[in-house]
């Protein structure tokens, strides 16, 4: 009896045979595996280039906007304060790099946007403002706080409106940091502006109207020279009434942004 049930349970431990196979194992097994890895890697690998390609065509490397040194610095300074001495061109040099053209970063072209500057002049901007402050008297923690916000929501208007110039035209696919960078020098102006309003309260009246008309000439020659050309087409009867209304969009801006007070509003 033993015997026999011993030959039962061998008899039902064995399994029983597929007979559609399995496609895993056998002769063409190493087949089907190279090919189902083959697809699966063609299929992953497109949408990761796909993706990466559209990361780096609108929002480029973050690494590229701080690459700058001293004579940068110095002469990029001297373009946003004084666009009218600059005698040079205003496009971008490019080169290829990986079977596509590229932009050679800020520390081998002066027209190259970069983030170094308009970040250490909006916290410049932030300091010189709540100098402003102390000296009257309305100090505080709270009003820095809303000048904080004030100066943030200056920039994203002056982001906005330079984007809306390029959706306009029939293009938006400038990367967004540039459009960031070039909106942010002009927070180098109104760091002028505000500390001759320091020294002597009545160069305020003379520094924020040059202020604007030199941001509203520098945005337009970047706009003409260098954002256009990365837009597919555009109307050029267009093309001069938005660059008018750019360069005029500056002065209720940053007379805005200029005005240091406790409301962050007016």
């Amino acid at each position: 009896m033993a015997e026999m049930y011993n030959n039962n349970n061998m008899t039902q431990a064995v399994p029983q045979p597929n007979p559609f196979g399995n496609p895993f194992s056998g002769p063409g097994s190493g087949l089907i595996r190279s090919g189902l890895g083959a697809y699966g890697e063609k299929i992953f690998g497109s949408s990761s280039e796909y993706v990466q390609s559209n990361i780096t065509r609108y929002f480029s490397d973050p690494q590229y906007y701080f690459q700058v040194n001293d004579q940068y610095v110095r002469n990029k300074l001297k373009i946003v304060l004084l666009p009218f001495l600059h005698r040079g061109h205003w496009a971008r040099i490019s080169e290829p790099v990986g079977g596509r053209l590229s932009y050679k970063p800020p520390i081998y072209d002066i027209n190259a946007p970069d983030l170094y500057i308009p970040l250490m002049a909006f916290g410049t901007y932030l300091v010189l403002a709540g100098l402003s402050l102390g000296l009257y008297g309305k100090f505080s923690p709270e009003a820095l706080n809303w000048l904080f916000v004030k100066g943030m929501v200056g920039w994203f208007m002056q982001v906005m409106l330079l984007k809306m110039t390029l959706f306009s035209l029939g293009s938006g696919e400038a990367p967004l940091l540039d459009i960031v960078a070039y909106a942010g020098y002009a927070f180098t102006g109104l760091c002028l502006a505000v500390l001759g309003k320091i020294m002597w309260g009545y160069s305020y009246y003379v520094l924020i109207p040059w202020t604007c008309l030199c941001t509203g000439v520098f945005l337009v020659k970047t706009m003409k020279r260098v954002l256009f050309a990365e837009a597919r087409s555009y109307d050029s009867s267009r093309r001069h009434y938005l660059l008018i209304f750019v360069a005029l969009a500056q002065f209720p801006l940053l007379i805005w942004l200029g005005n240091i007070s406790v409301n962050w509003l007016f």
